[in-house]
């Protein structure tokens, strides 16, 4: 990295392009699935090392549960052995991990192990590592307006408390700065649902390079583009 560069706080990623990588190797969707798993990790330690506080990636969607059943066994089968692994990953990085999205469609032991990665990371101090599963912005969205719904009709809160901020404080993300910069790999360009409330002011960055490829140097060029554009809040250029 060049010298006097501005590291984003938090970056979100949509992590695109696994199962296009594996047919382009002649390799079934599933093994672009194991690759991108790993490439998570590798990008984990890259990021904290350049300074990034807060990664919070895009795993699996609501509109994920439509793919071919065998292909969403997999990732589910995937996911219970990345919960063990970034248990691990978190102890030797002092990572802290929590996971995001609406949790009760997945199984209970899925469920438990995520229980387990939280309650085991939560007072380490290295990366805060956000991980989006069974996530959808406007389902976030959905349950924080129903959340301060209820909490009217029961008198808990009045019509004129509602605030962006008493929005913000009731989503997935409550506590967390908003992102800086969101990547999608791939070369697609659309941000599919993601974090659309917390997206409101992020750079955006489009890559053509796959997840299983993305590495600290695409990490880097990322940073890079960053750095070169005028952030702006309104009318305000954020220094």
């Amino acid at each position: 990295m060049e010298e006097g560069m501005k590291i984003p706080n938090h970056v979100a990623i949509i992590l695109d392009g696994n199962g296009r990588w594996a047919r382009s190797k002649g390799m079934p969707r599933n093994y672009g699935h194991v690759q991108g798993a790993k490439t998570v990790e590798v990008i984990c330690e890259e990021a904290y090392r350049m300074g990034i506080q807060y990664l919070t990636v895009y795993a699996f969607s609501t509109e994920n549960w439509n793919r071919p059943h065998d292909e969403v066994d997999a990732l589910m089968g995937l996911l219970r052995n990345y919960m063990k692994t970034c248990l691990k990953t978190a102890a030797k990085n002092n990572m802290c991990v929590r996971i995001i999205g609406e949790k009760s469609r997945l199984d209970p032991d899925i469920r438990k192990r995520m229980e387990q990665l939280e309650e085991a990371t939560k007072n380490n101090t290295g990366l805060h590592f956000q991980i989006a599963i069974n996530y959808g912005g406007r389902d976030e969205i959905v349950r924080a307006v129903r959340c301060l719904a209820e909490d009217v009709s029961d008198g808990k809160l009045s019509v004129d408390e509602i605030t962006e901020e008493k929005i913000s404080d009731t989503l997935d993300t409550c506590g967390l700065p908003e992102p800086d910069l969101l990547i999608r790999t791939c070369n697609e360009q659309r941000i599919s649902n993601f974090l659309l409330w917390q997206l409101a002011y992020t750079e955006l960055y489009f890559t053509p390079v796959a997840w299983p490829d993305f590495s600290k140097e695409e990490l880097e060029k990322a940073v890079m583009a960053y750095n070169k554009r005028d952030r702006r809040y309104g009318l305000v250029k954020d220094e």
